[in-house]
């Protein structure tokens, strides 16, 4: 068809290198491409032989052109005197073939002719007639012979000529791509450095600073409390005020020696006795006590000996952008991606990682008071977040029906378990069962996108935690986490957003704020703010910290609402006593930039152990095998198990299809070791546990267990 009629009729387009071809009847031909499928009909199932025959060759073309063009994908220089010599030496050779080309052609003409002779005087004898007819069949067959040896020259020659008046024309066109890719790249990192140095010019500026040295200074200083007015505040909290997105809130640190107030007039005034702080419920005192030295009474416990280290991350180089600029605006786990961006872990290890500093639970599970309790919970729903500082690699999404115990029972007090319970969106269920007093359960999705500076995951689901005694029971959800510098400079990770704990039970809540890091600020890094209050709204305790190091928690002896900002807010004011260290984060292992970073629990996640499911990430072959620095097999693992993956898929999508044509209902996939049910606290259909894991790992019955393998 010519363009004009093109632009008129074509009713869409369909990739022929994924393409398959197929034949339904003599005269229907089938074109699927994923979830695109065309219907052709020929008028005859010779025509319809004509079309499959071209269609073939067209998708033998397409394929090699898309070879060609990842072959082609890795950096290249300009074109220099030796592409030029190449593309001579390319005709040259050209030309050469075509002069061999017509040597055999003259031959063939040549004896040709003189088989046509010999045939022809053959005709000329007194032969049957029978003989006569093959005699002249034969020689019509060696006439069409020669005419096609001499198109087939012909076409050739013609070749040539094309490639030797074209060749300047291919090689100038080649240049000039060539110079536009490296121009645009250039462009694109000129533009990451100078986005880097406006903001750090803009973090210098003098005009942006007085807010952040108000915070140091305020925080630093004290209240005059003798006289007990609003007005009396120290005059440096009035720098609050210019900072934009500014906390709501002030601390500041009381002396307990001067701290006594009668009769206050402070608006919404809620007074604690310090005193208190120092001889309440020792758990406050045990956790600042044991922060410092946790790793060290860690070894005291009587525990299995497990690894400290595994083998050393190989040293291979890969271009990160050469296959993210292709993947921008894309759902991340639909990117079929390298192990040599993974992390020897999977999703459900990581998931289970929550669990480094479980003995915050444990204190948690000894507090009297709830808003106490509260503390120490928003202490571990924070810790989550230390591992990640330097994991800036992906953990392997789980293949459908994988699972991942940790059965730390008789060293720590829990066990834990997870299963993909979901692929495409991918979707992990989680339960842990503490023999000290507490239950944690959460199904999370995680959903993710490419902006091509920058990689946002965002975790989706609540988290849930009951204490057995008190009832108490707590929901959570975690915040959005940022990789940066995915183009140019070294690869970093951020968290921001804001978790809001709530028990449902007293109804006290948490609100915790994680700072985004920016140049525009002074502040620390990472820093994490929060408040503790009841369900009258009465703040008890004020949270600070970072999440990549400590939380403390401070106790507040007064509150007042301070001046309005310029925005019209009114910021409150939280006298405090001094901070106790309810976390400190454990020192990363000897030699960790060298093991992924990995954390001493981080390190035993994926050790081989005996009697787990078969359906355990520590068998998933691809895991092991990066792990153990084989990374070229463990890539080719990693497509055999995609793929198996995949045509499970399919089948299941056909059965779908199969009953609904049938007019029954198909259920799709069951997890195993979790069902689906209404959550009677938040109200959403969440995956839970339903038992029978532990049942079958003592009798190691695994018989329902899918080959994922």
């Amino acid at each position: 068809r010519t363009q004009a009629e093109m632009a008129h009729t074509c009713r869409g387009t369909i990739n022929l290198s994924t393409a398959h071809i197929d034949t339904e009847d003599s005269c229907n031909i089938v074109l699927s491409n994923g979830g695109r499928t065309y219907h052709l009909k020929a008028n005859s199932e010779v025509e319809r032989q004509r079309w499959v025959t071209a269609l073939e060759l067209a998708k033998a073309k397409a394929i090699r052109m898309r070879n060609n063009q990842s072959d082609d994908s890795g950096d290249e220089e300009p074109a220099s005197q030796s592409d030029k010599s190449e593309l001579h030496g390319t005709l040259k050779t050209l030309s050469s073939k075509l002069e061999d080309l017509s040597t055999c052609n003259d031959l063939i003409a040549k004896h040709g002719a003189a088989l046509q002779r010999s045939l022809s005087e053959l005709e000329n004898l007194k032969l049957p007639a029978e003989s006569g007819e093959k005699i002249k069949a034969v020689n019509e067959r060696a006439t069409l012979f020669r005419i096609t040896s001499n198109a087939m020259i012909n076409a050739c020659r013609d070749f040539l000529d094309l490639a030797e008046t074209h060749s300047r024309k291919w090689q100038r066109a080649l240049q000039y791509e060539r110079e536009q890719r490296i121009r645009l790249e250039e462009t694109i990192e000129q533009l990451a450095k100078q986005h880097n140095s406006l903001e750090r010019a803009c973090r210098g500026a003098p005009g942006l600073s007085s807010g952040s040295t108000g915070i140091t200074s305020t925080a630093k200083g004290s209240v005059q409390s003798a006289k007990g007015e609003a007005s009396d505040e120290d005059e440096e909290t009035e720098y609050f005020d210019a900072m934009e997105d500014a906390p709501a809130f002030i601390t500041v640190t009381a002396d307990p020696k001067h701290h006594r107030r009668s009769g206050s007039n402070l608006s919404g005034a809620s007074e604690g006795h310090p005193e208190d702080w120092n001889l309440e419920d020792s758990v406050f005192e045990s956790s600042n006590q044991s922060s410092y030295n946790e790793s060290t009474c860690k070894d005291l416990l009587p525990k299995k000996r497990r690894r400290t280290r595994i083998p050393d991350k190989p040293n291979y180089s890969l271009n990160l952008w050469s296959i993210m600029k292709n993947c921008i605006g894309k759902e991340l786990s639909k990117i079929p991606m390298p192990v040599n961006f993974n992390e020897p872990l999977s999703m459900l290890q990581r998931l289970t990682e929550d669990l480094e500093y479980h003995e915050l639970l444990d204190k948690a599970v000894k507090c009297e008071s709830s808003t106490e309790q509260m503390c120490f919970v928003a202490a571990f729903s924070v810790s989550s977040y230390s591992t990640t500082v330097h994991r800036t690699a992906k953990p392997f999404n789980p293949l459908l029906g994988e699972t991942y115990e940790l059965d730390r029972l008789e060293e720590f007090g829990f066990r834990s378990l997870c299963e993909q319970v979901s692929h495409h969106p991918p979707a992990a269920a989680h339960h842990v069962y503490s023999k000290r007093g507490w239950t944690l359960w959460q199904e999370i999705t995680i959903a993710s996108k490419f902006r091509g500076k920058y990689l946002s995951i965002m975790p989706l689901g609540a988290i849930h935690l009951e204490f057995h005694s008190s009832g108490n029971h707590y929901v959570w959800r975690k915040v959005t986490s940022t990789v940066h510098n995915i183009i140019v400079g070294k690869l970093w990770i951020d968290q921001s957003g804001e978790i809001e704990i709530v028990n449902h039970k007293s109804k006290d809540k948490c609100q915790l704020k994680f700072t985004p890091y920016s140049y525009f600020s002074r502040d620390v890094p990472r820093k994490v703010t929060g408040v503790v209050s009841d369900a009258d709204g009465k703040a008890h305790y004020v949270m600070s910290g970072t999440w990549d190091e400590k939380m403390e928690c401070s106790k507040i002896v007064q509150s007042s609402h301070g001046s309005t900002s310029m925005e019209g807010k009114q910021k409150t004011v939280y006298q405090t006593l001094s901070p106790k260290v309810l976390w400190k984060k454990y020192p990363l292992p000897e030699n960790a930039e060298n093991m992924y970073f990995f954390s001493d629990l981080a390190l035993t996640l994926n050790e081989p152990e005996e009697r787990v499911a078969p359906t355990d990430s520590r068998l998933r072959p691809d895991q092991r095998l990066m792990e153990s620095g084989r990374w070229d097999e463990a890539n080719v693992e990693k497509q055999r198990l995609e793929e198996k993956q995949r045509a499970v898929r399919r089948r299941r999508e056909a059965e779908a299809v199969e009953a609904l044509e049938e007019g029954k209902d198909y259920e799709g996939y069951i997890p195993l070791w979790f069902e689906r049910k209404v959550d009677a606290v938040t109200g959403e259909l969440i995956c839970v546990y339903k038992g029978g894991y532990w049942e079958a790992k003592d009798k190691q019955d695994w018989s329902t267990c899918p080959d994922i393998f």
